[in-house]
């Protein structure tokens, strides 16, 4: 007797993937890993499935996981099933996904990692960014975990308790976009929406085994044409396969003639120059990455000169204060959220609405005086102008994500003693911060695993702009060291 699709999909549920876990293709075949969304988005083109059956086939996914890393702040199950029964149009038209719950989406609540925003209503409204990820027609099943306003390079906020690595739940996803991660990790959606503003999508691609892309500033077509210097966020994805995040790129740039940019368009496979690569394995303090991180990385370098691309290595063009400096300037945005914190309960916040961290960022930016303010700005500003004339001796430069592999799960919690929190905070993070300074693209690519088994990132950086370099470079590495078959030990794919 020949199945049908349905009663494929009640076989499946009803056997492997229902049983807890398990390490079977589902529904969707494609192997060990499952389909990308680029694949998955092909299936619903042809027909093989429904998007309707793709949205529920992670739903139960979704239900199935979500107890064991906790990845979802609330789902929108209602609002995907309603629009996945609609046409949809887009290069990932039916895929299901998530959406960071930094971001607005319309008729969910978002909730900033915070027990302050507990009476927050549903949205009403989404950002042209947002408007964007949705037109390339993916469909949003809930609001993935972030850390208290997306401060820390860790998802374990106290409003809503750890997100957990599916590689061993122990240990920390990263942040901010911890539970997009840890979500695609685990095979309940191939892709989900990411941002960045220190490091906040490639710290946990890094820790989860993913392919994370920071674009350059006032490449997306929700930013400024251009954008103001310091402005530090930008929008992405983290996603198994290379390719979807390069069609996610193409599908959300501005057109010729807007940004600053020319566009990338799709970048489909590495390119044919002979690079010049630089490598660092020092954090902007100085500090040594860990033996191991270090090893990676320079395999990765190894990786490259076989292919016969040149290859020195070379050191941060910062001054020693920049990570203090990027950490002061941070705290202004701290200071602003407590202040509308306070307008949204009517009353000054305390550690009853807010983390520890956050308050004490406030307090910390209520110390500087315009004058501090104007002279950390300036600093920054010629960290990132150094940046600038640094990474044009190089066509890419090649770095560790973090210092150290995955720490366990309350190293860098926000109710760690504060001055303990910024100590390990400057030695884990010497690596990103500098890009949302300068405004330069760089991708974390999973180019190795721990001796206990964890993932590590290695982060690929460019000149502004360079994102097609970028991308070539991480197909190379996607064919000379692959990834797309290890899977976690909490795996629903």
């Amino acid at each position: 007797m020949r199945m049908t699709r349905r009663g494929l999909l009640a076989t499946v549920w009803a056997t492997g993937v229902a049983a807890a876990c398990t390490t079977g293709p589902g529904i969707f075949g494609g192997g060990s890993a499952g389909p990308d969304a680029t694949e998955m988005a092909a299936m619903i083109k042809r027909g093989d499935i429904s998007s309707a059956e793709a949205v529920e086939t992670a739903i139960k996914r979704a239900d199935l996981v979500q107890p064991k890393i906790n990845f979802m702040v609330n789902d929108t199950y209602a609002l995907a099933r309603a629009r996945a029964k609609t046409a949809i149009a887009g290069p990932f038209a039916g895929v299901p996904t998530l959406v960071k719950d930094l971001n607005d989406v319309i008729g969910a609540r978002t909730r900033l990692g915070s027990r302050i925003t507990e009476k927050v209503p549903p949205a009403t409204e989404e950002s042209a960014y947002i408007k964007a990820f949705l037109g390339t027609g993916v469909v949003c099943i809930g609001k993935s975990a972030a850390p208290e306003n997306g401060y820390l390079p860790t998802t374990e906020p106290l409003a809503f308790g750890p997100t957990r690595n599916p590689w061993n739940t122990n240990y920390s996803t990263a942040g901010s976009s911890g539970g997009a991660a840890a979500a695609v990790a685990a095979g309940v959606v191939p892709m989900a929406h990411a941002n960045d503003g220190g490091g906040s999508i490639r710290f946990p691609a890094a820790n989860c085994g993913l392919v994370g892309l920071k674009p350059s500033r006032g490449r997306l077509i929700d930013e400024q044409p251009g954008a103001r210097p310091l402005d530090l966020a930008v929008q992405g994805c983290v996603s198994h396969t290379v390719r979807d995040t390069a069609r996610l790129l193409a599908a959300t740039e501005f057109g010729a003639g807007v940004s600053a940019y020319a566009p990338v368009g799709l970048v489909e496979g590495p390119g044919s120059k002979k690079l010049k690569v630089g490598v660092i394995t020092r954090g902007f303090a100085g500090n040594d990455a860990d033996p191991e991180v270090a090893a990676i990385v320079r395999n990765a370098a190894k990786v490259l000169q076989g292919q016969g691309h040149e290859v020195s290595d070379t050191s941060w063009p910062t001054a020693p204060t920049f990570g203090d400096d990027f950490l002061a300037f941070w705290s202004l945005g701290a200071a602003q959220d407590v202040q509308t914190g306070a307008k949204l309960i009517g009353r000054q916040p305390d550690e009853r609405d807010l983390e520890p961290f956050t308050l004490r960022m406030a307090q910390n930016a209520g110390a500087l005086t315009p004058a501090d303010i104007q002279a950390i700005q300036a600093r920054l500003m010629k960290a990132a102008a150094d940046y600038n004339t640094w990474i044009k001796q190089f066509d890419i430069v090649l770095s560790p994500v973090f210092s150290s592999p995955p720490s366990p799960l309350g190293f860098l919690r926000g109710d760690v003693p504060f001055d303990e929190l910024r100590a390990r905070l400057l030695k884990e993070v010497g690596y990103t911060l500098i890009h949302n300074i300068s405004g330069a693209p760089g991708i974390s690519l999973p180019l190795g695993w721990s001796k206990s088994g964890l993932p590590v990132g290695v982060q690929v950086m460019g000149a502004n702009g360079a994102e097609r370099v970028l991308l070539e470079t991480a197909y190379l590495f996607e064919a000379e060291i692959p990834w797309i078959n290890k899977r976690p030990g909490v795996w629903v794919g």
